[in-house]
């Protein structure tokens, strides 16, 4: 039996808030990754890591979210809590492998398309793992071609937005690249729910109206819990971005060591003392 499936229960609220989080986290993340261009090569893996604990998280908290207006008129839905947080884990993986390819490599074609391509694929397996970890009495599947455009969609996106973010200065260009990450997350997510049907177990005889012996599901009260931890993280994120007003302006550091003066200051110092 096919099931009934709503991905709006809750009508715009879920996708618009779900936008917001993929949003902050690409917004966190990406500035991480362009601020790694432009500091010491000690500090650069603090950038990098927490950039990719930013992007993660906030791929992982969309994700949730935007279940939350899931619903199967016919089954209750539950969460396998390993396979759960395994999928937050292979997004900060996999983000995080893209890029620290892009942070050391720099703005290269082929370190932007591999660390593009990690990333979107890191974004798609999160998706696909986390429908994996719902458990309801029914059989999902996927339609191929749409599922591959899903795939498709997260990393020319993901791509498009790490290119963004390391090679254009200044604020607009952080948010038009981390509008284009959450692009590629949500339209990735909805794009891979289109895909999927339904096929309920059930027993041969039922009732006329299904609501009066199958409980309703609250994604909600499953869900809000597990989106704690990183939403705590990505607000922690923000505090210390806001400690370092370079992140927002991509400006490179003025002094990358300590004790460190650039070159230039260093031959000016030698001019002086010859002509005195």
């Amino acid at each position: 039996m096919q099931g009934t499936v709503d991905g709006f229960t809750h009508g715009l609220v879920t996708p618009v808030a779900a936008f917001f989080m993929a949003a902050l986290g690409a917004a966190l993340g990406l500035r991480c990754t362009a601020r790694s261009l432009h500091t010491t090569r000690s500090c650069r893996i603090g950038w990098l890591a927490l950039g990719s604990l930013s992007i993660g998280s906030g791929v992982w908290t969309m994700h949730f979210i935007a279940m939350t207006g899931f619903t199967v008129r016919e089954a209750p839905i539950s969460y396998d809590k390993t396979l759960t947080f395994a999928g937050l884990a292979v997004a900060v993986v996999m983000i995080g492998i893209g890029i620290f390819i892009v942070g050391y490599r720099g703005a290269t074609r082929m370190a932007l398309i591999t660390g593009g391509t990690i990333t979107g694929l890191g974004i798609a397996s999160m998706h696909y793992l986390g429908m994996a970890g719902m458990r309801m009495a029914a059989h999902l599947a996927y339609d191929t071609p749409l599922v591959v455009l899903s795939v498709l969609i997260a990393g020319v996106a993901s791509t498009g937005a790490l290119w963004a973010a390391v090679t254009l200065r200044g604020a607009l260009s952080g948010l038009g690249a981390s509008i284009l990450m959450a692009v590629a997350v949500t339209g990735m997510h909805y794009t891979g729910m289109a895909a999927l049907d339904v096929h309920l177990h059930l027993p041969p005889t039922l009732p006329a109206d299904l609501a009066d012996v199958l409980p309703r599901d609250r994604p909600a009260e499953i869900i809000g819990p597990m989106l704690a931890g990183p939403a705590c993280f990505l607000l922690l994120a923000a505090v210390v971005l806001l400690f370092d007003p370079r992140v927002m302006t991509g400006e490179p550091d003025r002094y990358p060591r300590v004790g460190h003066r650039p070159r230039s200051m260093v031959r000016e110092g030698a001019a002086r003392a010859r002509y005195r």
